[in-house]
């Protein structure tokens, strides 16, 4: 299939756009809605793309369609091409203005509640007129779901399988070190000794990572000879632990990062108790052989010279 003879002279971007969109909508009804065209114009132009490509695209379904194997194929490269077009038109916008342009990050609630949090400040001291869309996420569906889908331009989150970079660049910018906090009105906040052992029968805020084999808490918990507390609530929200923290007698673990850039600091204190670094990395991710945007590129400097405080 010769590219000039028989794609390049009939293959639109517009028709590219017509069958993204009828697969994103999953329905050709809505599609037409949500493009504001008529259902006979997306019916010809997918069945001209049909004939253009030789290959079947849509599976027509009683729900609706769904893309063959061969409009898979298509749409994956779709997806990057308009993503590529979109990121040009924001690196044009920059050049002409610094100050312009719009950057999509990915990232957990702990990183936004802290370290990304002070790095957009710094940003915005720079360039006031950025516009920053955040995609907030466990750090599985940043890293295997919304970067290689390019619903961001970068992720920061805890890097889970470090060794598998088939798709991605990871630049790792810190080890998280733990602290052990609690609210003001427990009974810990006396200032007398405390142990993990005091703290075993405790009401207990935890993250799923933080109770699995390897995660820096169950490290703790089994050099002292004792099992991992059984949270009574497990939970990723920031703000509920800040909330029952505050409220009750709960103790939990936070993030030395959030204690160091978040506004929350007033809401507990930290404990004397040690707890080991994690062994992921908070890591800044891109997607291999993509072309990042300018303001990206300036995050990312701004991120690495952050990050050097938390390592100090």
């Amino acid at each position: 299939m010769q590219w000039t003879d028989r794609i390049g002279r009939r293959l639109k971007p517009r028709d590219l756009h017509v069958f993204l969109t009828v697969a994103e909508q999953g329905n050709m009804a809505k599609a037409a809605e949500r493009l504001a065209i008529s259902r006979p114009v997306i019916s010809k132009t997918i069945a001209d793309l049909e004939q253009t490509l030789a290959v079947k695209l849509l599976d027509r379904t009683p729900r609706g369609v769904e893309p063959t194997i061969y409009g898979r194929a298509l749409l994956k490269r779709t997806v990057a091409v308009f993503d590529e077009l979109r990121e040009s038109v924001k690196e044009i916008e920059f050049l002409s203005d610094p100050n312009a342009g719009e950057l999509r990050i990915g990232c957990t609630e702990v990183m936004a509640s802290g370290f990304v949090s002070a790095v957009i400040e710094k940003m915005l001291g720079k360039h006031p007129n950025l516009v920053f869309r955040m995609e907030l996420g466990s750090a599985p569906t940043l890293q295997f779901q919304l970067l290689p889908e390019r619903k961001c331009e970068l992720v920061i989150a805890r890097q889970l399988n470090p060794g598998d970079q088939s798709e991605l660049d990871a630049e790792v910018l810190f080890y998280e070190k733990l602290v052990v906090a609690a609210g003001p009105r427990n009974k810990w906040q006396s200032g007398r000794r405390v142990t993990l052992a005091d703290l075993a029968d405790e009401r207990w805020i935890l993250t799923r990572l933080e109770t699995e084999p390897g995660s820096p808490v169950f490290e703790a918990f089994q050099a002292c000879g004792l099992p991992v507390p059984r949270a009574r609530i497990l939970s990723e929200s920031v703000n509920l632990r800040n909330c029952l923290l505050a409220a009750g007698r709960f103790v939990t673990i936070i993030p030395e990062s959030i204690l160091r850039f978040g506004p929350e600091r007033r809401l507990f204190q930290v404990l004397p108790i040690r707890i080991p670094r994690w062994r992921l990395p908070i890591a800044i991710m891109t997607l291999k052989n993509r072309t990042l945007s300018p303001a990206a590129q300036r995050f990312i400097t701004m991120a690495r010279e952050l990050a050097k405080t938390v390592r100090a």
